[in-house]
């Protein structure tokens, strides 16, 4: 009998527990709902409107899959906003003397110096992330309206606008063909390889997994660089599309990653990470931002919407 309330008991708490890790998602599906029948007349569900939310979430989309993997080893990058300037300036400079595969391999060298400075700040200087991020982030930041003089850089080349975010092929957009591609990397390599199980050991037990041969501190340091390259795609991506380059790019970012992240139901404690959940997050931010749009909201609404969105998910997110 005492057997029989025990397995009742453990049964209550988790359903209880899956209802609270999934309520996030019954409440966005809700908001998906009201959207969809208040906003039919105003084409939220039509195939155009549905791409441009693919679009407008592009940049973060492929961020977030960056840093799903830095926040399932249990650190941070709060630098990525300022790297996404820089290396779009970066490269935008170097697309105008030198052409398109110069302005590539700079941004993405770019991108990948600050992730090895953030990387030895943290596993070197022992610091944490946290504080380290954000003093690399004010230097970087100031850098990039340094070497342009707050000037936007323009960008006139229509084959790398093209590949880098404005082109088509057909129907779909480039920078959705982007997104998939850079969320479907992601999920291989976090979902089915050993590099994954390392990050997700790194970040569930640090002491566990450097006695099981894991060296912490070199997978922690390769994740801040291929943070940094992620950056600098991002960096690339804006620029495309938006045919120049402006010392502003991201700066408004790392609210909108942490959210996508945080709502895909990856753990701000470390030890859990799916790139797929992150890439749903991204999208249902893109899906409330365009449906506040279409209501009518000003940007200082929809900030405050997006503001109590992520504290539900950060409320909900798993704590173990």
């Amino acid at each position: 009998m005492g057997d029989s309330k025990q397995l009742a008991a453990r049964g209550k708490g988790v359903v209880a527990t899956r209802i609270r890790e999934n309520a996030i998602y019954f409440i966005v599906v809700g908001i998906f709902i009201i959207f969809a029948i208040f906003l039919r007349d105003k084409g939220f569900l039509s195939a155009v409107n549905i791409m441009n939310i693919f679009r407008q979430t592009a940049m973060i989309s492929v961020m977030a899959v960056g840093f799903t993997f830095l926040l399932a080893s249990g650190e941070f990058d709060l630098s990525v906003g300022s790297t996404v300037a820089l290396c779009a300036l970066i490269g935008a400079l170097t697309l105008q003397r030198f052409g398109i595969a110069a302005a590539i391999v700079a941004a993405l060298v770019t991108g990948a110096f600050v992730g090895v400075i953030n990387g030895a700040l943290v596993v070197k200087v022992k610091m944490p992330s946290f504080l380290a991020t954000i003093a690399t982030s004010g230097i970087i930041f100031g850098f990039a309206r340094w070497i342009t003089h707050l000037q936007a850089v323009p960008v006139t080349n229509p084959k790398f606008t093209y590949v880098f975010g404005a082109g088509n092929i057909g129907p779909i957009s480039t920078l959705f063909i982007w997104t998939i591609v850079v969320v479907a990397i992601g999920h291989v390599i976090m979902a089915n390889t050993s590099f994954g199980r390392k990050v997700l050991a790194a970040g569930g037990n640090k002491i566990a997994a450097t006695f099981s041969g894991i060296n912490v501190n070199n997978v922690k340091w390769l994740l801040f660089i291929a943070m940094g390259m992620i950056a600098a795609l991002a960096g690339l991506l804006y620029t495309g599309r938006l045919n120049a380059a402006r010392y502003t790019y991201g700066e408004a970012d790392l609210f909108t990653i942490v959210a996508a992240v945080v709502i895909g139901g990856n753990s701000i404690y470390g030890g859990k990470g799916t790139v797929i959940g992150a890439l749903i997050g991204s999208i249902i931010l893109g899906m409330i931002n365009n449906g506040l749009i279409l209501f009518g909201f000003s940007v200082d609404q929809q900030i405050i919407f997006r503001g109590l969105i992520i504290l539900v998910a950060v409320a909900l997110s798993p704590k173990d």
